[in-house]
């Protein structure tokens, strides 16, 4: 029942394999510039990630906001 879960999960070797075979592509002297390019991206990312849920959380409090100030149930119409 595991071993279905597990089919096209890389293991050790195959790890190996790919290392070596990213090594060959790009050598010694480029992985660390495509290393760094990774991280950069990871970090941008994560960052974007992080400012979008702050809004998210932001207006999702905002609406709570109107909701507590109007307590007569009456929507305001502001023209």
């Amino acid at each position: 029942m595991l071993a279905t879960y597990l089919i096209g999960v890389p293991g050790g070797m195959e790890m190996i394999l790919i290392a070596f075979v990213i090594l060959l592509l790009f050598g010694g002297k480029k992985l660390p510039e495509l290393m760094r390019g990774l991280g950069r991206g990871i970090k941008e990312f994560n960052n974007a990630k992080a400012s979008i849920e702050t809004e998210v959380k932001e207006s999702m409090k905002e609406p709570a906001k109107k909701q507590a100030d109007n307590k007569s149930g009456w929507i305001e119409r502001n023209d």
